[in-house]
């Protein structure tokens, strides 16, 4: 009788409370593509998650494009991003113009006189 066992690790991975959604730049190739992953290592046993590797699990900056991960407790521009308990990010906005043009004074450009027709090109 002749019976076949694999083993092996797999990683679970989940994006780190408070910094859900959160895109921030990778150091290795320069994309805006990191984002906060904590990750969990297990031994499997045929494929069957069996043994945790890890107690606590890694809280890492993960690039989606290099697959470069860099520790969260080395990136403290990540750690300010971190979005508090009311729901804003700890570093705030600067306020955004509302787009609305101010009631009764018409877009710029509009009561002038006509732009001069283009000059046909001359060669020589």
């Amino acid at each position: 009788m002749c019976l076949i066992f694999t083993c092996g690790e797999h990683t679970f991975r989940k994006e780190v409370e408070g910094y859900e959604g959160l895109v921030c730049r990778c150091y290795n190739c320069g994309n805006y593509s990191g984002s906060v992953i904590k990750s969990h290592p297990w031994f499997t046993f045929c494929f069957v998650p069996v043994i945790p590797l890890s107690i606590k699990g890694y809280e890492d900056i993960a690039c989606r494009i290099c697959n470069f991960q860099q520790p969260l407790e080395h990136r403290q521009d990540v750690q300010a991003m971190r979005r508090g308990a009311d729901g804003t990010r700890g570093v705030p906005l600067q306020p955004q113009p509302s787009g609305v043009p101010p009631q009764g004074v018409p877009p710029q450009g509009w009561g002038q006189k006509a732009p001069e027709p283009n000059q046909p090109m001359q060669y020589r």
